[in-house]
């Protein structure tokens, strides 16, 4: 490569040319390296980058915006994302983005925040050709969707019955099917007075969706739920945490002395409900029966090894991009699937005698 040379002339007027220039390569070649493109070698993006400081080079934000106008870039905005959950997915999505020669975005929506209002701004900003939404609750008008001009899909998030299924794709399981699983096989134990660790009553998430479904098998079981059995959780803390379950099971136990077994809608809650339990002189199961949901590997790992419903994780992100792409490539407008879950009855569970 040429021997690198500093211009000597105004900071705010050297350009990408120049640069290229400089480090004698393209000017596609200096895109690249700024992008973190994968098609550039690891000492070549160095030395331009170098350059690039040394010459204290502020890229044109106008010029770069009409160019990443054509550029293919796919938004993942994940809430949510202290589960461990959605470590697999997001494992899955970047390489079956990058092997569909897609650039990857991972965005973090806060909790208070609306995924819906960062993804249309973002699809401004970064010039998106498509966006997943991980996670997240959506109760939006259609209209607001509508605002959103590339192909999207809404994978594991909940969705109420207002938002109408042709303005949107989704790749899920059924969390009120899979829940009610759950509680009838409580039940099946002998256990009637079952807690439940889920949202906050105000939410629209998978754990709303799992509540209705624990309602309806204490309901067809011919148990009338109570109140004081729904722990829901603590909005000050990461939601769906270990520290969340840790927090809600603390404050909730003395006040529930003959719960007998509870229902985390999430593995990470489930743990964190344990760990409460512990601490409190009690025993899983021989005091409480802890069951939750998700399939998490830690959830096999943990000690006792914990009863939860398994979601296909690794089969529900690959569906999730090839929707995605289907979408892109205009072969598919709208697609919904819903993926089969599976019970696994561990030691965290036992029957009542």
């Amino acid at each position: 490569m040429k021997q690198r040379t500093m211009i000597d002339q105004k900071p705010d007027k050297i350009t990408i040319t120049d640069i290229a220039r400089m480090c004698g390569v393209g000017v596609t070649t200096v895109s690249r390296a700024m992008n973190n493109h994968p098609d550039i070698s690891e000492e070549t993006k160095a030395m331009i980058m170098q350059v690039i400081r040394d010459n204290h080079y502020v890229p044109n934000n106008s010029a770069r915006n009409l160019k990443r106008s054509a550029s293919k870039t796919i938004a993942v905005l994940i809430k949510g994302i202290t589960n461990p959950f959605f470590n697999h997915m997001i494992k899955v999505f970047e390489k079956e983005i990058q092997k569909n020669k897609y650039s990857f975005i991972l965005h973090r929506v806060d909790e208070n925040q609306d995924e819906v209002e960062v993804a249309i701004e973002l699809e401004k900003e970064k010039r998106l050709k498509g966006i997943v939404f991980l996670g997240g609750q959506f109760s939006h008008a259609n209209e607001k969707f509508k605002q959103i001009t590339v192909p999207f899909i809404l994978s594991t998030g909940g969705v109420t019955s207002e938002v109408g299924s042709e303005n949107y794709s989704s790749v899920s399981v059924d969390d009120f099917k899979e829940s009610y699983k759950m509680v009838d096989y409580l039940c099946g134990l002998g256990h009637r007075k079952i807690a439940i660790i889920t949202s906050p009553p105000d939410h629209v998430d998978v754990g709303t969706l799992r509540f209705e479904g624990y309602l309806k098998a204490l309901e067809d079981h011919g148990i009338t739920f109570r109140e004081e059995w729904a722990w829901y959780m603590r909005e000050d803390i990461e939601g769906f945490s270990m520290d969340n379950g840790y927090a809600v099971t603390k404050h909730r136990l003395s006040a529930n002395p003959d719960v007998t077994a509870i229902f985390a809608v999430a593995d990470s809650l489930a743990i964190g409900a344990c760990k409460a339990i512990f601490e409190d002189g009690k025993r899983v199961p021989e005091d409480y029966s802890v069951a939750g949901y998700d399939g998490l590997d830690i959830s096999f790992y943990y000690n006792p090894s914990l009863t939860t419903i398994r979601q296909p994780v690794e089969e529900m992100a690959e569906e999730t991009i090839r929707i995605l792409f289907d979408m892109i490539h205009k072969k598919v407008k709208h697609t919904h699937r819903i993926f089969p879950a599976e019970l696994l009855a561990r030691a965290s569970t036992r029957p009542l005698l």
